[in-house]
Order: structure tokens, then sequence, then C-alpha cells
């Protein structure tokens, strides 16, 4: 483990003694800890293995409706009572904050385990031998394989002057890899908590095999496709709008759903939460301001029913914070940080099967907003886009640049798979299915 319990409670002892012997009774400290490492590889080599161990500590005090926040990466005696000074004189600057709150009531969060010590203990050597596995199988198939394997295990522990104790330990495994074929591209990635649910040759192997049925890929012209999103995809499309389930960004005008709560924005088939105890989550069950994280839906049956309150939010709105804040001060207020959308019973295999003409994408890259109140984003496929014909996947196809709306989108799906947590390269880490979604707009064809 990283920092102990009882390590943390002796680092908040001296940071509230350091307080008090400056007048200051409200104090907050966040103290995160960790290491990582990560092996890269590219042209079939390692290339690449570096490590790294972080501490900090972050403290937060209340003076007279004002607050500020100072850290160190230092926990000696001295660089304590420093942080503590400095986080006084930046309090004593700002202007009061008439919608401060005080200082967050002990709430404790139900725990969950997601600190496993055999990832925390995978050695360089461990890691090397997992990728040269993978190396060789993409290597067989004549192509080249880049990508990375990394480790790490972290604590985040928040603790404040009122009583809060709020303590977090989680290890974390990534495996992500592209082959690469003389016009072709394929592409896998995952997470886990524990390292043992990765499989990095499962994942080699599908890469290689879309870089290989990708070859010679036929360029189409752009339009509505009935496309079939992976779940890698779906992330990274879908995960744009996550942030607008705020009540901070609504209040702010900065959210798409700004007097849209309670419409009927997406299809009946699209189910929406936030749920920081699903078994395929990551992440702390508890917020940056130390309240345990409630479970809530953000869409049901295609009605946006609820968005995230951290305590400002929430008391401005007369409401229960849900337990999404940021740690204070912030200009974002909160957002949900662990999305699972709900799937179905239709695996890929048999959308693909009902498909009589379509296109099949692994992911999606460079996505940007067009137009922030009908969600338009814009972006990419890449490393993996495939023509159906008549229930099969016959070929490749060159990639294509999107317009679409999400909304549209979310109204337009026909069919879901079972949700299984995915990662991507454009939205955090999340629980989503894949998609099956008729007249998905492509505007043009891009070069590679």
């Amino acid at each position: 483990m990283p920092i102990e319990p009882a390590r943390c409670q002796a680092i908040f002892d001296q940071v509230a003694d350091a307080a008090r012997a400056l007048g200051i009774a409200d104090v907050e400290a966040i103290i995160a800890a960790g290491s990582s490492a990560l092996t890269r590889f590219a042209n079939n080599a390692i290339h690449q293995n570096v490590a790294e161990r972080s501490c900090h500590l972050s403290v937060r005090v209340q003076i007279d409706g004002r607050t500020a926040r100072a850290t160190t990466n230092q926990f000696d005696d001295a660089s304590i009572r420093q942080v503590v000074e400095e986080s006084v004189s930046l309090t004593k600057l700002q202007e009061p904050d008439p919608a401060l709150l005080p200082l967050t009531d002990p709430a404790p969060a139900p725990p969950v385990s997601r600190w496993h010590e055999a990832t925390a203990s995978v050695t360089p050597t461990d890691r090397a031998e997992a990728v040269a596995e993978a190396i060789a199988l993409v290597e067989e198939a004549g192509q080249n394989a880049a990508g990375i394997y990394s480790t790490s295990e972290a604590v985040f522990a928040l603790l404040n002057s009122r009583g809060v104790f709020a303590y977090y330990p989680e290890t974390m495994a990534n495996f992500s890899i592209t082959a690469m074929a003389v016009d072709s591209s394929g592409w896998a990635k995952g997470s886990a908590c524990s390292y043992h649910d990765l499989d990095p040759v499962a994942m080699a192997r599908a890469a290689a095999g879309k870089a290989h049925f990708s070859r010679e890929p036929v360029e189409l012209p752009p339009g509505a496709y009935t496309v079939i999103l992976e779940p890698a995809a779906v992330l990274d499309l879908v995960g744009q709008m996550f942030g607008d389930f705020s009540a901070t960004a609504i209040s702010d005008g900065r959210s798409f759903l700004r007097d849209r709560i309670g419409q009927k924005l997406f299809g009946d088939n699209i189910a929406i939460y936030d749920d920081a105890y699903h078994p395929l989550q990551a992440g702390a069950p508890f917020d940056g301001e130390g309240l345990p994280r409630r479970k809530f839906a953000l869409v049901d049956q295609g009605v946006v029913r609820d968005v995230a309150f951290c305590r400002q939010a929430a008391h401005a709105a007369g409401v229960q914070p849900t337990g999404h804040g940021f740690p204070l001060p912030n200009e974002s207020g909160e957002a949900p940080m662990n999305i699972v959308i709900a799937g179905g019973a239709t695996p890929i295999e048999a959308m693909i099967a009902s498909t009589a003409r379509g296109i099949l994408v692994t992911r999606l890259w460079y996505i940007r907003e067009v137009d922030p109140y009908e969600k338009i984003m814009t972006g990419m496929t890449r490393d993996g886009t495939f023509l159906i014909e008549d229930g099969h996947v016959s070929r490749g196809v060159r990639n294509f640049r999107f317009n679409q709306a999400l909304p549209e989108m979310l109204s337009n799906v026909e069919a879901l798979s079972p949700e299984e947590r995915a990662s991507g390269e454009e939205a955090f880490d999340m629980v989503v299915p894949a998609m099956k979604v008729r007249d998905f707009h492509f505007t043009e064809v891009t070069r590679f």
C-alpha cells in the first residue's frame, strides 16, 4: 500500500495542529500517493520501461467565507507547516464567497475493494513476458505491434477537522495494442483493477485480426449508414456528453440539458446511470468533498431524469447532493464519473447477422464538439472499419469522418449488446454496450 490509513491520520494531525497554531479551525487535507510503471513497445520490440512514485498533500482552509488550496509533495514537518501557511495566506487574499458551505460532516461511504496485491506486485519482467507473447502473435501475422502495458497502485484520502476520514486504495492495469499492416491497422485496449482480468494475447489476436481483414480497403461514398459501434467507439462518442449532466453546468448555461430535465431526448431502450459500486467500475466511492457517491439514474427509457449535484449546487436547489463534487475550490462543480449504459441481449455477431448493409466501427478518434446545444460531434473512424453485406463482414473500408448529433444517435439505436467495461482514448473508462445505430452520418472519406 503506498500509504497506510494510520500514516494519513498522522499527517492530517500535523496539518490540523499547524492550522490551530495560526488560529484556524476549519481545515481539510487531501492525501494522494501511488506508484506506476509502464512498458512501451513499437516495431515489435519493447523500447521503454519507466516507473514513477509520487505523493502529494493538498491543504484547504476556510476563513470567514473564504477558501483556497495549497499543495506540496513533501511530507516532512517543515513542509507540512509551510503548506498550511500558504493555504492560509492564499485564503486571506480571496473575496468572500456567500455560497461557500461549512466543511463536510462525516458520512462514510460503503466500502469497495479494488486493491489487488498481485497487481501491485507486477514486475517489469511480468509485463515484458506478456508483451512478448502479444508481439509474437502480431509478428506472426506479418504486422508491426505498438502499444503499452502499465500497472499502478494508488491511495486517495480526504480528511477534515469535522471528522471526515475517507480512504480509498486501488490498483489498475492497462493494456493497449495497435497492429499495423501495409494499408490497414487494428486496435484493442482494456483496463482492470486486477491484472488477472486482462488478456493481452486475446487483445493482440483481435487487433491482428482486424488489421488482416481490413487490408486493401475500398472507398465508399459518404452518407447515412447503419453502423455497429463496438463498446470503445460508444464510450468515446457518447462519453462526450456526461460533463453536461451537472447541476452547475446547467446553472452556468453550458449544458445542453438546460430546460430539458424530464424531457425524452433518446430512445426507449436507452438507460444510463451512475454507479460507483458496479462490479466493473473503478474509482473512489466518495467524491472530492468527502461525500459518498450515490447511485442515480441519468436517463431512463430515453427520458433525462437527474444530474449530478455537488453540495453547493444541491444547497442552492434545495435537494440532496449526489456525491459527485470535485475538490474545492473549482469552477466545474460536479460530474458523474461512474457511467453505466445499460445493455441488451444482442451480441455483436447477431447485430452483424441482422444487417443487410452497414459499417462496423472499432473505434473513433479526434472527436470534437460542433454544436454544444444539439450536441453534434465530429470525428473519424480508425483501426478497423468494415463493410457489412448480407449479414457478414465482407471487407475493410477507408475511414470516414462523421458529424453526428448524440440525441439523434441515441434515438436511433436498434440493438444493444450486454454491457462491459470499455477503454478508449477520448473519454474515461465506462461500462457500456455495443450499439447498432441506423442513419449514422458519415460526411466524408479520410485520406487513410
